[in-house]
């Protein structure tokens, strides 16, 4: 029994000590520093190329040559596809043997037109005979101008046999392959001019107008563009433009930024997230790593003026890299612990050794 009541003793004393450790252990705290700064808004954003048009088959026949890769770059008026034009040459043929027809019978009447003139003049013949020439001259002129209509719509059909880049561009995919029989309107791949890019990304009511009352769309509307590998693309960027109306289910309006895309980096479908920039003032910092929840609210420790910490609840307005804003609830006053959160409770004294916010900040190459 004895043995039994000195373990005990001695294990409460063990206790008591490990508890006496970690109320003298030292833990950094700071104040909250009031800030008036730029941060950075994210926006989800879909990039699109300035141009993105589908190619397609404007006649029917079998894919001769294919004269472009995937992804590589063409010029404009570069031939991309041959289709079979054999066909098409030999009704081109057709409608040129035609037209020589048409306008051999038309000259043919027309001398006739002539003769005529000159018997109904000499009162030979009646001006009826006049008449009817001039009538067959007008129908033979009709039929050629019937005639040069065919040879063109040949000419177009054998031109559209060759399929030619509309602009400069990056190809797509290529669905067929050579020998393959397409139909008139058949996709053949899609065309893509990535010289510049257009980021599409939405932005609510309240910041919209927060944007548009400090000067709307203008040359310093610059924004940042994030990959989707959160690296920070090169190039800036410029809103140019707002859509006309709200959506009604979302109540967001779509900005459009342009982007240069010297090295072509960036391809149409491809998605990252604007940076626009926003001017704060008047608001606490707080480091995230000071922030702990507690069925979803958000919490603090403060020490007070005993070294004891309490907790204190806080509503965080803005979120930026390893930082909480917070426009109020704090005061240059307090004293917060921004370490080892995990190791002290409500009411517990600690020791402390004070840190500016503003080294964290700097630190973290933040604000």
């Amino acid at each position: 029994m004895k043995r039994y009541l000195f373990g005990l003793l001695l294990l409460s004393a063990c206790t008591s000590k490990k508890q006496d450790a970690v109320e003298i252990q030292t833990l950094e705290v700071s104040s909250p520093i009031s800030l008036d700064t730029t941060i950075r808004q994210e926006y989800v954003a879909d990039i699109h190329a300035i141009q993105n048009v589908e190619i397609r088959a404007r006649v029917k026949g079998y894919l001769d040559r294919i004269l472009v890769d995937e992804g590589k770059q063409v010029k404009r008026g570069q031939i991309m596809f041959t289709i079979n034009s054999q066909e098409y040459v030999a009704d081109l043929a057709r409608a040129k043997a035609v037209l020589s027809q048409a306008s051999a019978e038309l000259k043919a009447e027309e001398l006739t037109l002539v003769n005529t003139r000159l018997l109904v003049e000499k009162n030979v013949i009646s001006k009826n005979q006049l008449a009817i020439s001039l009538a067959k001259v007008d129908g033979l002129k009709a039929k050629r101008e019937e005639a040069q209509a065919h040879v063109r719509a040949a000419e177009l059909k054998v031109e559209h046999s060759n399929i030619r880049a509309p602009f400069d561009g990056v190809v797509d995919r290529l669905p067929f392959k050579r020998g393959s029989l397409v139909d008139e309107g058949t996709l053949l791949t899609t065309l893509s001019d990535n010289q510049s890019v257009f980021a599409y990304f939405n932005v609510s009511e309240q910041e919209y107008l927060a944007f548009s009352l400090k000067g709307g769309v203008n040359k310093a509307s610059a924004v940042e563009l994030l990959l989707a590998n959160g690296e920070t693309y090169s190039e800036k960027g410029i809103v140019e433009t707002i859509e006309g109306e709200f959506d009604k289910n979302t109540g967001n309006i779509a900005f459009r930024a342009r982007f240069a895309n010297p090295n072509k980096l960036l391809r149409h479908g491809a998605s990252g997230k604007v940076q626009l920039p926003k001017n704060v003032s008047g608001y606490w910092a707080i480091p995230q790593k000071s922030v702990f929840e507690i069925q979803e609210k958000s919490y603090v420790f403060v020490k007070d003026s005993s070294g004891a910490v309490k907790m204190k609840g806080i509503n965080p307005d803005i979120r930026i890299p390893h930082f909480y804003l917070l426009k109020s609830g704090f005061s240059a006053q307090d004293t917060v612990l921004i370490e080892g959160i995990q190791l002290v409770k409500q009411g517990q004294k600690i020791k402390s050794k004070f840190k500016p916010m503003r080294q964290l900040l700097n630190e973290y190459k933040g604000l």
